[in-house]
């Protein structure tokens, strides 16, 4: 279930209800993808991956969504963290994960599983 998640996570999904007669009734976001100005911001504020002690660049890193984007997460900096690939499979498989932190507004702290 994960990897499914993951997976979603670098995914364009655009869920459809649809009634019986398969009339549309809602239709899904989808702007999921990080724009080049929200990745910019991103590289400045969070400088590489937010886990602490990882040195690993912003070339190497993914833009997460804190709150998933398919839980209903918007695509804005305040929902945003550049993580490392390797800390970005960790966290979808439930190692660790994020909350915002109290003494730094637009930042978050790593929390154990």
């Amino acid at each position: 279930m994960a990897t499914v998640l993951r997976w979603g996570c670098d995914a364009r999904l655009v869920p459809v209800w649809a009634d019986p007669a398969r009339l549309p009734l809602a239709v899904g976001r989808t702007s999921r993808t990080v724009t080049t100005a929200q990745r910019q911001a991103l590289v400045v504020r969070d400088g590489g991956c937010v886990h602490p002690g990882c040195a690993r660049s912003t070339a190497f890193c993914d833009a997460h969504h804190v709150v998933a984007w398919a839980d209903g997460g918007p695509t804005d900096l305040a929902n945003l963290v550049l993580l490392c690939r390797h800390h970005h499979r960790t966290l979808h498989a439930g190692d660790w994960g994020l909350d915002p932190d109290p003494h730094q507004p637009g930042r978050f702290r790593v929390t154990p599983a």
